[in-house]
């Protein structure tokens, strides 16, 4: 969010001044914060919990099948009360790049790559086509 700011100018009888003031306004604790530009620099990456949690829950789904704990994804759907199809999307997960698990891990993924994206679309196959691809999302 931007805040405009218009007013007289000092020096300027006739004419307006707009000043463009760098802050983004964030729900904290039930209230409004306002952060500063400085503090947007230095902030801290943020990290995608719903994505957390899928990576997490894909590659423990994929141990238990490849321990043949679960014989399919429709057996752990089952388990989990899920809806196959969610459980197949979301062990599809596991076959991202290391680099790109490792910046979702760290909080650095594309600020447009979500999980539904992750969900609805097909993957590309090749670790390095999948480098190309993702590495244009937020370009």
């Amino acid at each position: 969010m931007k805040i405009r700011q218009n007013g007289a100018a000092v020096q300027m009888e006739d004419k307006k001044m707009t000043t463009l003031i760098p802050v983004r306004i964030k729900w904290h604790g039930g209230r409004k914060r306002v952060i500063p530009a400085a503090t947007l620099a230095d902030q801290q990456p943020e990290h995608d919990a719903s994505m957390l949690v899928a990576l997490s829950r894909a590659y423990h789904w994929q141990r238990l099948l490849d321990a043949g704990v679960v014989d399919s994804g429709s057996d752990i759907a089952r388990r989990e009360g899920l809806h196959q199809t969610t459980v197949n999307a979301l062990l599809r997960l596991t076959q991202l790049s290391p680099v790109l698990v490792r910046d979702i891990l760290c909080g650095r993924q594309p600020k447009t790559l979500s999980m539904r994206w992750l969900k609805t679309h097909e993957l590309p196959w090749s670790w390095d086509d999948q480098q190309q691809f993702f590495g244009g999302f937020d370009a």
